[in-house]
């Protein structure tokens, strides 16, 4: 990640850890939790990588069912909270706290050593995203190793800005730009396409196995209608607009599940 980018998370832990308590924060969590569990292995401990872990919070939920979670965090403020929430939840001891940038992987740890990688909304920051994700598949095992990748969808950051914000120069700019406004802690945020994600994907011997929309209607909901006090009914909602790909192509997020192949031997074009 480029300086800026570092500091702005190495800082501002706090104000990361009260965005997840929101409603916005809260669903972006609990609609890529589920995703994600479709497709790991029932009663297995697997071996799992955390790529800018945060404050932990997903890292606790794999812990909880019994997998072995390596939180990697350039933020030692990060990798704090990341250790309170394991304490506090009673799995500290599935839980390693590894600080370091996520540019270095291929350095910190040894080839084919993880059975799942979560790289949830960090490809959006870091200056070369293809490097990032080729190092990441390099660490998954070689049977069957899985990658949860989340990003910032282009489609939905035009959408926001038109909707939500009511800014249409905002929305035309999204609409063919490669970045976005990040709003929590200010700055640039990269946009990716289905089509971006795809090429990185087989650029990196990774196949896609599924992708999911994240917070389609939620963030255009107003603020006094019932939808922001039932979240429960809000969760299921989105879940089930989140496997549709005419409603997943307008998302706010778009998670991807790939799985890693062999090596590719041709000229990617």
């Amino acid at each position: 990640m480029t300086t800026p980018e570092m500091e702005r998370f190495r800082t501002g832990a706090a104000k990361y850890a009260a965005y997840l308590e929101t409603f916005e924060g809260r669903l972006r969590l609990d609609l890529a939790a589920p995703n994600l569990l479709e497709f790991l292995p029932r009663e297995t401990s697997l071996r799992v990588l955390d790529l800018g872990c945060g404050t932990g919070a997903m890292a606790v939920r794999l812990a909880k069912l019994g997998q072995h979670v390596t939180c990697l965090d350039s933020s030692e403020e990060m990798l704090s909270f990341a250790q309170q929430a394991s304490e506090h939840a009673g799995v500290s001891a599935r839980i390693k706290l590894q600080p370091g940038n996520v540019t270095a992987i291929g350095e910190l740890f040894r080839a084919h050593s993880f059975d799942l990688i979560l790289c949830h909304n960090i490809l959006e920051y870091v200056d070369d995203p293809g490097t990032v994700l080729r190092a990441a598949s390099s660490l998954l095992s070689e049977s069957d190793g899985l990658i949860s990748i989340v990003v910032r969808n282009q489609a939905g950051e035009a959408l926001k800005a038109a909707i939500r914000d009511g800014d249409l120069e905002a929305a035309e700019r999204n609409l063919v730009s490669e970045w976005g406004d990040e709003s929590l802690y200010g700055g640039k945020v990269r946009l990716f396409t289905p089509d971006t994600v795809r090429r990185l994907l087989l650029e990196s011997s990774l196949a896609p196995v599924a992708d999911r929309g994240i917070r389609i209607v939620a963030d255009y909901l107003p603020p006094t209608s019932a939808g922001k006090r039932e979240y429960d009914r809000v969760f299921e909602f989105e879940r089930k607009l989140g496997k549709r790909p005419e409603f997943t192509a307008v998302a706010r997020y778009s998670h991807w599940l790939a799985r890693r192949t062999s090596p590719i031997s041709e000229e990617v074009g």
